[in-house]
């Protein structure tokens, strides 16, 4: 897992329909997990600012048991405190 800050919204009008419901957003992740940029889907409803804990890789992709869904990375958690 890795942490980061929602920093927007992307906005896509066409997405691919094995694609789960739910936004993409940029999350800026902090330094210490590379911080870079990376695009997430969010099916929390996490605001612009708000800190959340990201699954990446195939390990966002098993969270849906029996699909083969494109996606890299995921928000798992919005963070109330560290």
């Amino acid at each position: 897992m890795k942490r980061g800050t929602v920093r927007g919204t992307i906005v896509a009008t066409r997405r691919l329909w094995q694609a789960p419901q739910g936004a993409l957003v940029k999350i800026q992740l902090d330094d210490d997990d590379g911080g870079d940029y990376l695009i997430a889907l969010d099916t929390l409803g996490c605001g612009n600012g708000e800190r959340v804990l990201v699954a990446d890789g195939s390990a966002a992709a098993a969270l849906f048991q029996g699909k083969r869904v494109p996606v890299d990375a995921m928000i798992i958690a919005a963070i109330e405190k560290e």
